[in-house]
C-alpha cells in the first residue's frame, strides 16, 4: 500500500480541504470505522450465538499482543485505556505518593503531563519541579539537576510544541541513576516514527491511536515494565485486573493488565488495528520519508525567522510564528486549511502526514505567507 491509497480511504480528505492537524486529531479511513462499528454490531445484535463477555475477552488479548508487537513489547506489558491522559492519569493514580515527593516535568508538556501532578501538587503535598527547556530542547545538565531526588519523571518523546525528538532513552537512564520512575508520553510517535519501548526502557509509557495512527477516539494503550508493574497497586480495580474475580483475597493480574478495570468495548481497539495495519502495508520507513520531504518543503516555503521548529526535520510537527495565532487558524479554515493554534509558544502548529499532499503544503505555504 501506498500513503496515496490509504488518503483515498479517508473520507475527511478530499480536494477541496487541506488537513494539516494529524498532530491533534488524524481522521480514519474508511475501513477503520467500519471494523469498529461491524464488531460493535455483531456484539450488541448477536449476544446469543457467540458469549459476549467470551468474545471481548479474546478481543482483548488480540488488540493487546497487535500493539505489543507494533511498539516493540511484551502482550503481558499493555494495558489497554481510553487515551494518553488516561494512561497518565492511571499511573499518577497507582503510587503512594508522601507530601515532599517531587516530580519532574518539561515546561514543554501536554496537559495530559501537567494536570496530574497539578492536582497532586493540591491535594497530596508533593513538590512539582518543571525543567525549562529553549526551542524544544532539554539541557541534560539542568535535567539531571532537577531529577537528583526525583520520585518520579515525566516527559514527552515528541514535543508537541516544537515538534522536537528528545532523547529518550537517555533521559531515562539519567532518571533511572537517580533512583525516579520514569514516565513517557508517547502520543505523538506511533504512526510517525519508530517506537521501541524496551529500547526507551522506560517505566511506562502512555499513548493512543487516533492521531498518526489513523485510528479512532478511545483506542489509548498504557506499557507498564513487567517488574515495575508488580510492585504498583491500582486506585481502581475490577474483574479485567485481577487474576481471579470471585476469590476473596484479591490478586492483581501480572503486568499492565492490572490497570484495566471492567467491561469497556473493544470497538476503538479493534478499528486502531486497521490503522495500524494500513501503517504497517507502507512501512514506517517510507512513511517518515515521505513527511520529511514534505515538511522539508513546508520549510523551505517559509520564511525562515518564522519558523520555531527545527529546521531539519525531525517530526512531521512544524510550529510557525504568527501575530495572532487563533485568527490566523479562523482565516485559513475559511481557505480550507485546517491547522491548529498552540497556547505555548504562541503560534500556529501544522502537522504534517505521510498521506497530505505537495499541493496542501503548497497551499499553507502561501496562506501563512500573508499572515503578519
Amino acid at each position: 500500500m501506498t500513503p496515496r491509497e490509504i488518503r483515498a480511504d479517508v473520507p475527511a480528505l478530499d480536494e477541496e480541504t487541506a488537513y494539516l492537524n494529524y498532530g491533534a486529531h488524524g481522521p480514519s479511513p474508511e475501513y477503520v470505522v467500519d471494523a469498529a462499528a461491524d464488531f460493535l454490531a455483531d456484539h450488541e445484535y448477536d449476544p446469543i450465538g457467540t458469549d459476549p463477555y467470551e468474545r471481548a475477552f479474546g478481543t482483548y488479548e488480540t488488540v493487546r499482543e497487535r500493539i505489543a508487537d507494533f511498539l516493540g513489547a511484551d502482550a503481558e506489558e499493555i494495558a489497554l485505556t481510553e487515551s494518553t491522559t488516561d494512561g497518565i492519569a492511571r499511573i499518577a493514580a497507582a503510587i503512594d505518593w508522601e507530601p515532599g515527593d517531587v516530580v519532574v516535568r518539561t515546561d514543554l508538556e501536554h496537559p495530559a503531563g501537567v494536570l496530574p501532578w497539578r492536582q497532586l501538587e493540591e491535594e497530596a503535598g508533593i513538590e512539582v519541579r518543571v525543567v525549562e527547556t529553549e526551542n524544544g530542547r532539554i539541557d541534560r545538565d539542568a535535567y539531571a539537576d532537577a531529577v537528583a531526588d526525583a520520585r518520579l519523571v515525566c516527559f514527552s518523546a515528541i514535543t508537541w510544541t516544537h515538534g522536537t525528538r528528545l532523547p529518550v532513552r537517555d533521559l531515562v537512564e539519567i532518571a533511572n541513576d537517580a533512583g525516579a520512575f520514569t514516565l513517557v508520553d508517547a502520543v505523538q510517535s506511533p504512526g510517525q516514527v519508530p517506537v521501541d519501548l524496551h529500547e526507551w526502557g522506560a517505566d511506562a509509557v502512555a499513548g493512543a491511536g487516533h492521531k498518526w495512527l489513523l485510528g479512532p477516539w478511545g483506542a489509548g494503550f498504557l506499557y507498564v515494565d513487567r517488574a515495575v508493574a508488580e510492585g504498583m497497586t491500582p486506585s481502581s480495580v475490577g474483574y479485567r485486573g485481577v487474576e481471579t474475580p470471585t476469590a476473596h483475597d484479591i490478586e492483581y493480574a501480572p503486568g499492565a493488565k492490572r490497570f484495566e478495570v471492567g467491561t469497556t468495548t473493544p470497538a476503538a481497539h479493534v478499528g486502531l488495528l486497521e490503522g495500524i495495519d494500513a501503517i504497517e502495508s507502507v512501512g514506517l520507513d517510507a512513511i517518515t520519508s515521505r513527511i520529511e520531504d514534505l515538511t522539508d518543503r513546508l520549510k523551505a516555503g517559509l520564511d525562515g525567522e518564522r519558523l520555531l521548529s527545527p529546521t531539519e526535520y525531525e517530526t512531521g510537527l512544524v510550529t510557525v510564528d504568527v501575530a495572532e495565532p487563533e485568527a490566523t487558524v479562523e482565516r485559513l479554515l475559511e481557505r480550507g486549511i485546517v491547522i491548529r493554534d498552540l497556547p505555548h509558544p504562541d503560534a500556529v502548529r501544522v502537522s504534517v502526514h505521510a498521506v497530505s499532499t505537495e499541493r496542501e503544503i503548497d497551499d499553507v505555504v502561501a496562506a501563512l505567507s500573508e499572515e503578519p
